[in-house]
């Protein structure tokens, strides 16, 4: 039986219906680095294959995402299939130049350009502006920047919808104050440990904004559990987030709940979130997710949980040097 929660839903105002659950495709672009593990090209197109089949009908990517291997990947799974499955919502992001920090508005044509060519499309259904944390909000905003950039590309039909995604909630609140994307990506910054994100899904949720909220476990520490995985938002964890993991993982236990199934379910009832991405690695993991999303909660175990607290400030606060 399918639970209510995964009912599709409209992505914003763009007209695209949604599932809530969303495959995170940035580990498939094998990126050790980040992830702590590889993934082999076969792995990576079983998995896609999987995505297709299933009853999820939504795919985030990126540009940057193993330096263009994750759009390539899912490129020959694109060309493998005939095609995206009808329905299907492919989402990707324009990037800046990762060996120089280029974020000009000619460095945004040539990552859309290079999308096209990997993805083996000819239109792109949604682009974000990803991590405008590394350069300014007037770079963006401004004349030749990235936003008129995708315009441009949105006047010629090749982009239909344009968001923004990154990390600092005041930054991206700023970016969907000013009314020019239909849907705001976050990442880490709503779980069940760290809910900084909250003043961004009020704005958004009051402008008609689609948050799409993503690593809804911590990029892994509440799906493998603290003493598996002790990292959070892709760097170690510090104590008392371990520390808060691990009673969590405790109380989920005594209501024979998986915390992963929590986690989850965090961010899936929550009706100001649209769609919440997951990355996956194995084509089993496509099931085993719709199952979690699935599981049978007593009402209880919230407010249980709810005692342990959560974190308020960024969790990646100390993680780059800031933009020059």
């Amino acid at each position: 039986m399918t639970n209510t929660l995964l009912s599709k839903r409209p992505l914003g105002n763009t007209g695209l219906l949604v599932t809530p659950l969303c495959i995170g495709a940035a580990p498939l672009g094998d990126m050790p680095e980040t992830f702590q593990y590889g993934v082999p090209e076969e792995q990576a197109l079983d998995t896609l294959r999987a995505a297709f089949e299933s009853s999820i009908n939504f795919l985030d990517t990126a540009a940057a995402y193993g330096n263009g291997e994750s759009e390539r990947r899912i490129g020959k799974a694109i060309q493998a299939n005939g095609g995206l499955p009808a329905g299907y919502v492919l989402a990707t992001k324009a990037d800046r130049d990762l060996t120089t920090g280029d974020f000009s508005g000619e460095q945004i044509k040539r990552s859309i350009e290079g999308s096209l060519e990997r993805l083996g499309l000819d239109r792109l259904q949604y682009v974000y502006i990803h991590d405008p944390e590394h350069t300014t909000f007037e770079n963006i905003m401004g004349p030749g920047g990235a936003l008129e950039v995708l315009r441009d590309y949105r006047d010629k039909r090749v982009i239909d919808n344009i968001g923004i995604s990154g990390g600092p909630i005041d930054m991206l609140i700023r970016y969907v104050e000013t009314g020019a994307f239909s849907a705001v990506e976050t990442h880490n910054r709503y779980t069940l440990l760290n809910r900084c994100a909250e003043p961004l899904l009020d704005v958004a949720s009051r402008m008609g904004v689609a948050v799409i909220n993503g690593a809804p476990y911590g990029s892994g520490i509440l799906a493998k559990g603290p003493d598996a995985y002790a990292r959070y938002a892709y760097s170690e964890a510090p104590t008392t987030v371990l520390e808060r993991a691990r009673s969590f993982a405790k109380v989920c236990q005594e209501y024979n709940v998986p915390l992963a199934a929590a986690a989850l379910q965090f961010s899936l009832r929550d009706p100001r979130i649209a769609s919440t991405v997951i990355g996956m690695t194995k084509p089993e993991r496509v099931a085993q997710t719709i199952e979690l999303a699935n599981y049978p909660i007593p009402a209880e175990l919230w407010p249980a949980l709810e005692v342990f607290g959560y974190d308020v400030t960024d969790p990646e606060a100390n993680r780059f040097d800031p933009a020059e």
